[in-house]
């Protein structure tokens, strides 16, 4: 029995539903992923570890809202830290965000594509 369906939409056998601490650990998961500042930190640490000051250029933001949404990262296992003297160097620890990245970008590239047809097709009548 598969408990997450690791990619693989296209089931041949019944699923079984989702134990609820599971869904709930999921949610969890989600949760992580809403505030927008959070993908600007994980999308600025694509790149290889940087420290909380780089982060702040990188994004724009104050170095207590850097900080603030790093340990949620970091409690949530996205992140990891290393210490190096006064700084702490931050980088990725689950790679298997940029798939998840990915697979919503990939949605909504095509949800813009299929908005776009429909109003290109409404231009033209």
């Amino acid at each position: 029995m598969k408990l997450c369906y690791a990619g693989d939409v296209s089931h041949t056998e019944p699923l079984a539903p989702l134990p609820g601490p599971l869904v709930e650990l999921i949610a969890q998961r989600f949760r992580v992923f809403g505030e927008p500042m959070r993908i600007r930190l994980l999308d600025a640490l694509r790149g290889g570890p940087l420290t909380v000051g780089a982060l702040q250029q990188a994004t724009g933001a104050s170095q207590q809202n850097v900080s603030k949404h790093l340990g949620v990262l970091h409690r949530a296992g996205l992140v990891r830290r290393t210490k190096e003297g006064t700084f702490a160097r931050y980088e990725i620890a689950d790679e298997g965000v940029f798939a998840l990245c990915e697979q919503v970008c990939g949605g909504l590239r095509q949800q813009l594509a299929e908005l776009d047809s429909v109003l290109q097709g409404g231009a033209s009548r």
